[in-house]
């Protein structure tokens, strides 16, 4: 019996760094050589209810990309979060731009009720294929990756983002 118990505890405590390992990794510097983070820039995805948004114009710019979907409820709880940051710190140059993992229809209507006033891309398979590619390996939401000015990703976060977190990532990158 102590024995068993003996392992539990090790597996319990293994499991435990490696969820801190993961989480720092997810939040850690975005390198010079990310090249998936390229990709971002030359990126065109549909807008909900017609046209499409250019990652181009965004370059340059703080830039907040949020992989999100309005069945994920810790998504949906963040949006308002997200839209104040958005208004409080757009004229300073920051940009915040939603990536829908989900269809047109409950998008659009979400959008408009909620008034969300940041830009909306539609991003379904391919916006999951993005998030992957930028850290996201877990495949989960919501997840967040912030660029720098110098269009580089300087910081990720998987899970539902506070105030603090995002007064940390506003400080560090103006």
């Amino acid at each position: 019996m102590r024995r068993r118990t003996l392992v539990a505890a090790g597996l319990g405590t293994g499991a435990a760094l490696a969820g801190v390992g993961i989480a720092l990794w997810l939040e850690r510097p975005g390198s010079a050589e990310d090249a998936d983070a390229a990709d971002v820039w030359n990126l065109k995805l549909p807008r909900p209810g017609g046209g499409e948004w250019s990652f181009s114009e965004w370059r340059g710019h703080p830039l907040l990309l949020n992989f999100w979907a309005t069945w994920c409820p810790p998504c949906v709880t963040e949006m308002p979060l997200l839209a104040r940051f958005y208004r409080e710190r757009r004229a300073s140059g920051w940009q915040v731009v939603g990536i829908a993992i989900d269809q047109e229809k409950p998008v659009h209507a979400f959008v408009e009720a909620r008034g969300i006033d940041f830009p909306i891309a539609l991003g379904g398979a391919r916006g999951l294929a993005l998030s992957q590619a930028l850290g996201n390996t877990a495949g989960g939401l919501p997840f967040t990756v912030v660029f720098g000015s110098d269009a580089k990703p300087r910081a990720r976060k998987l899970g539902a983002l506070d105030e603090a977190l995002l007064e940390k990532w506003s400080v560090a990158l103006e």
